[in-house]
This record gives structure tokens, sequence and C-alpha cells, in this order.
């Protein structure tokens, strides 16, 4: 237990390092684009934190044991093990601990941790967006303020007025919207920003192609529309950025609900279904490395085999979330798979079994690893008979 627990929280700590960098790096343009300071981009930082964890939580722990059995198996503890009669829950019992353990953790993240961390970042990228209008829009450049929604100022005038105003929106399908605007401002109203555009027009263009031109003198326009945000200025939450006690008893006047309901059950059935992962993982690993095997048995390496089987099994768990919200049955399939794969793990495990890729599969990967071993053993020869070459000539 305490060798799975130590490989675990190392494998967790570099994963989760280099999976959060990318997430990180990702959001690097809320203080590039819309001047944010460097505590604002910290503090997103550490709020994206609680929503790739549970996502990592599974695949260090399948590493760990996968990796610890493999060592125990080749330094022959796992022959001592079995010559010795202990029963197969010696092996079992502290790999499942760890694993419920794991499943706990990763289900008290994500319907606590998760959703508080999502909401404090909508409102974070609300006010940073409402900003890049209100205050550091640059003159004469076009910003992109969310997926699909473009704007540009041409000047700004004095006493806080904006010259040259133009915005293009297509975030609703099949549908494109063009704003000009002779002149605007944004003024402060029921506890929102209002732009209110003067002397312009709307370009309105349909799916067929048909367009329609709407002049007006003066035109409002809620700033909520720039920040993702629903009306008085309170972030739009999108289903995963629910409490689970919302998804339990959603309110049916919440406008997204209304929308699409089926999403909000999609992803009540997620967040029931995907603190198995860990145990799912936990018991992959368990039956491809949890005996005792010969060194002359030509096999893969046990991380390789439980790595793929596991991104197989992970795979349909992120199609099925996907689906569910558009087909219902799916929800269904959510339950299923990491249930029949940890049933059919045990079924393994308690029948002395060893789960294998398929013979062909393993063939074909041992086959294109010797290849690209002796490719670089090639070229590894000829960069150093190039050296020797180069070397005696001079």
């Amino acid at each position: 237990m305490r060798r799975t627990f130590t490989l675990f929280a190392a494998a967790l700590l570099w994963v989760l390092a280099l999976v959060w960098t990318t997430q990180v790096l990702n959001r690097i343009d809320l203080v590039t684009d819309s001047g944010q300071s460097a505590g604002t981009f910290f503090l997103v930082a550490a709020l994206v934190l609680p929503a790739v964890i549970p996502i990592v939580i599974p695949f260090a722990l399948g590493i760990a044991v996968a990796q610890t059995l493999a060592t125990m198996n080749t330094d022959s503890e796992l022959v001592v093990i079995n010559a010795s009669g202990a029963p197969r829950a010696t092996i079992v019992r502290p790999i499942l601990i760890i694993a419920i353990a794991a499943s706990i953790a990763s289900f008290l993240i994500n319907n606590t941790l998760e959703p508080a961390s999502r909401q404090a970042f909508r409102s974070i990228l609300a006010n940073a967006r409402a900003d890049l209008i209100t205050t550091v829009l640059q003159e004469g450049s076009f910003q992109k303020v969310d997926d699909g929604l473009f704007v540009q100022v041409s000047q700004r005038l004095p006493n806080g007025q904006l010259g040259g105003i133009f915005v293009a929106d297509s975030r609703e399908k099949n549908t494109k919207l063009v704003y000009h605007a002779r002149t605007g401002a944004t003024v402060e109203q029921d506890g929102g920003s209002i732009l209110v555009m003067q002397d312009g027009m709307i370009q309105r263009e349909s799916a067929n192609g048909d367009v329609s031109t709407i002049r007006f003198d003066s035109y409002a326009f809620d700033l909520s529309e720039f920040t993702s945000s629903s009306g008085g200025g309170t972030p739009t939450l999108h289903p995963k950025d629910r409490s689970l006690s919302f998804l339990l008893n959603p309110d049916p006047n919440d406008g997204f609900y209304k929308r699409a309901p089926q999403n909000f059950r999609a992803e009540l059935h997620m967040r029931f279904s995907e603190w198995l992962f860990p145990l799912v993982f936990a018991m992959i690993a368990l039956a491809v490395a949890g005996d005792a095997r010969s060194f002359r048995e030509a096999r893969l390496h046990p991380i390789v085999t439980t790595m793929v089987i596991a991104l197989l099994i992970r795979w349909v768990g992120f199609f099925s979330g996907t689906e569910a919200e558009k087909n219902p049955f799916f929800s269904f399939v959510l339950y299923a798979a990491p249930l029949l794969m940890i049933g059919l793990c045990a079924f393994f495990i308690f029948t002395n079994r060893v789960m294998e890729l398929p013979t062909h599969w393993v063939e074909k990967l041992n086959a294109r690893t010797q290849a690209y071993r002796d490719r670089m053993t090639g070229l590894g020869f000829r960069l150093a008979q190039k050296r020797r070459t180069q070397g005696g000539r001079g």
C-alpha cells in the first residue's frame, strides 16, 4: 500500500502539473487581451485546478498500480507471495483501499470544489470581458471578446465617448449580425453596464444568405451579451458550473435549463458515474499485472497494456457524456461502461486469468517499437560515422 501510494502521489503531481500547465496557458489571453493583473491570472490558474484533478486521478492511480505490481514481479515478490499460499486478497486488498479512497476524493471534488471554482471563474471572466469593452479596448484593433464575437473601436473621444464602433457577432447558429455606429458610450444602469451606440445600423445575414439592414439613431446593447452573462450582470452558469443540489432539483425558471433540460440531466448522471473511474483503472491494473509471470513470456509492459485498455474505457465515458446531452440512452451507458469493466476485471482477478491485449495488437506494437529502435540506432550510427569523417578531414 505504501509503495503504491507513493507512486500514485508522484504520478499525480507530475501529470497534474503537465495538464494544469496546458489549461493555464490556454487562458493566458485573459491577461494579455483584457489587461487583467497578474494576481487575477494566478487566481484563475488556481480555479482551474479542481476541474483537472478528477480527470488526472484515475490515470495516476492506474500508472502507480501497474508499475508497483510490475516491479514486484521483476523482483520475484509476486512469485514468493503465490508460493507461500497467500490468497489473492493479499495483493488486491491494499490496492482497493487506495482506489476506493481516490474514488471518494474524486466524487467530493467533482461535486463541491469544482462547481464552486467554475462559478468563481465565470464571474472573473465576465468582469474581465466587461473591462475589455469599457476600459482597455485598444483603438483601431479587432479584439476577440468571445467565440464568434469581435469588437473594434476606431478612437476614444473626450468625455468617455467611443468613435467608430464595429461589432461582428456570429455566436448564434445560422445568423450573422454586424453592428456599425458612428459614436457610443458605456453607461451604468441597474447594477450593469450598457453600451449605447448612436447613429448606426445593424446588418443581419440569415442562413440562406439574405441580408437585412436596420438603421437606428440610438441603440442600447446590454454588455451581458458581450460577457456571456444573464441580465443584471450575473454570469450565465452552465450545467457543469451548477452544484449537485441544483442538478437534483433544478430551477424551472432558469434560462439555460429552459433551453436544454437534457444537458442538466446528462451532467447529473456524469457526476454520479465519473467517480467510479479510479476504481476502474485500479482494477484494470490488477487484472493486467497482479499475477506472477515468467520473464521469458513476451508481452508488453503492464503500464502500456493498462493505459491502452483504460483509455478505451475512458473514451467510452467521455463519448457517452457528450451524447447523453442529446440522447437519454447514453445516460445508461455512463453507468454500464465502468460497472461492466469492474465486473470483467473482477472475473479475471479471481479466476487467476490475465487481461491482455489481443495477440495481433501486441505483435504490431512490438514490431513498430522494434522498427523505431532500429531507426534510432541507425541514425545514431550514421551521425557518429559522419562526425568521425569530419574529424578526419579536419
